[in-house]
């Protein structure tokens, strides 16, 4: 071997060795200044005899220093220390800009020059500064080792708090309701009362079903030539809510009904409204107009509810699909056609439940509808359904006998009247008969 070729050799392994030298102090460095950092706590910093590592000071060794007390000046200033650092080195990583932080260069083993001295010097000072809370009177306070949570574990414990608040304040709300064995699912808030209603409703259900069935199955084989008006689903209808209401005690007070009796020797259709609050007021207002022959304009999405879907389609009820700008015209078409032969009306001309259970302002499609027939507007005030089932709840959480009423008031003609002051008018008549809780603030 030529001694040119020995050179090259030697050469290349010198060069090998200082690499590795070199990328092992490297290493052990890191680990030492920046990877010790992010897991200093305010329980590992408190724990005897931990070490620990401070940016160093002026190139010393404190690979063995030990962990002092927490009254101590050294550990106030390694923990305001540790936090400078991880905040510098986040918003290093974040920036777009690749320079190293100066916290890491400040503590560096090798090749301190003057301004890497300095900004050593400036943490040291804004730690000595943070150590204490000036009063004014030169007195300094000093940081209490239990403010020493790191930025992302406090995050963390507000949203769980957050979070557990939230469930606490909804399972207090939901026992004000329904009482201590109350509980919620991700259907709605349940308690013993209301499973009782659920299975009630759904055992007498299948029965209503089965009947239905059979309507629909009547009226193909007759191509409806009997029942035009769809009186006999309407009846079945009927009698599941009452049988319902009756069974769970939940048949509603009524007052002034006398008023409905006289109206109808009239042989008169009318526009039934009242106040939305709950889905015990549908029961409530068919209990309300008794075994006549009836139509609910109701939203279309209720066409996909079980068995009540089929319920209002096969009774030809009227449907509004509030995004169709077409079906809303031919909604109107279809319940003026219904007054026009003699068949009763009731709608909720809010349009929505009200979930303050305060009255809100009142939409113009049913009273467009009488105006333009001629017919009259029953006004009813229903009480406290929103106590009987509240909205966050499945089923009724009580029984409505003693707590919900039907207030009746005298029907308002339409005729010398325009749209407006129709609904002016009966929203003012449904306002008077309700409770201070249940009346708008304005």
């Amino acid at each position: 071997m030529s001694a040119r070729m020995m050179i090259v050799i030697t050469n290349f392994i010198f060069l090998l060795a200082v690499t590795v030298t070199d990328g092992f102090t490297a290493s052990v460095h890191k680990r030492h200044q920046i990877a010790a950092w992010p897991k200093l706590s305010s329980r590992s910093i408190g724990r005897k005899g931990t070490s620990y590592a401070f940016p160093p000071k002026d190139g010393a060794d404190v690979s063995n220093t030990e962990m002092p007390g927490k009254g101590s000046d050294a550990f106030q200033r390694a923990l305001l220390e540790a936090r400078l650092t991880m905040e510098t080195r986040g918003k290093a990583n974040v920036g777009s800009s690749t320079e190293t932080p100066k916290v890491q260069e400040a503590s560096s083993v090798s090749g301190h020059d003057h301004s890497d001295r300095n900004t050593s010097e400036k943490i040291r000072e804004s730690s000595q500064e943070s150590l204490g809370d000036d009063d004014g009177n030169g007195d300094t306070k000093k940081v209490d080792a239990s403010d020493s949570t790191p930025p992302q574990e406090i995050t963390e414990t507000v949203i769980v708090k957050s979070s557990s608040d939230k469930k606490m304040e909804k399972r207090k709300q939901i026992r004000s309701e329904g009482g201590i064995f109350s509980f919620d699912t991700k259907f709605g808030a349940l308690n013993p009362f209301a499973i009782y209603y659920g299975l009630l409703s759904i055992a007498l259900g299948m029965i209503w079903f089965a009947a239905l069935s059979l309507c629909d199955i009547f009226y193909v084989l007759t191509g409806s030539r009997f029942d035009a008006l769809r009186r006999l689903p309407v009846f079945i209808n009927h009698t599941w809510g009452t049988l319902l209401m009756r069974f769970s005690k939940s048949y509603p007070e009524m007052e002034n009904r006398d008023v409905l009796m006289d109206f109808y020797k009239q042989n008169r259709a009318a526009m039934f409204v009242a106040n939305h609050n709950s889905w015990m007021d549908i029961p409530f207002m068919g209990a309300t107009i008794g075994w006549r022959n009836y139509k609910i304009v109701a939203k279309k999405e209720l066409e996909k509810v079980p068995i009540l879907g089929q319920a209002i389609k096969c009774a030809k009820n009227v449907l509004v699909d509030r995004t169709n700008r077409r079906s809303q015209l031919f909604t109107l078409k279809s319940g003026m056609k219904w007054l026009k032969d003699g068949v009763h009306l009731c709608t909720f001309p809010e349009g929505t439940r009200s979930r303050s259970g305060r009255v809100m302002k009142f939409k113009n499609g049913a009273f467009k509808m009488a105006h333009k027939v001629g017919a009259p507007v029953i006004p009813l005030s229903i009480v406290a359904s929103g106590k009987v089932m509240p909205s966050s709840w499945l089923f009724p959480c009580r029984p409505s006998r003693g707590i919900a009423k039907v207030v009746v008031h005298e029907p308002i003609e339409s005729e010398g009247k325009t749209e407006d002051e129709l609904a002016t008018a009966a929203r003012e008549a449904i306002i008077s008969g309700l409770p201070d809780d249940q009346r708008p603030k304005n």
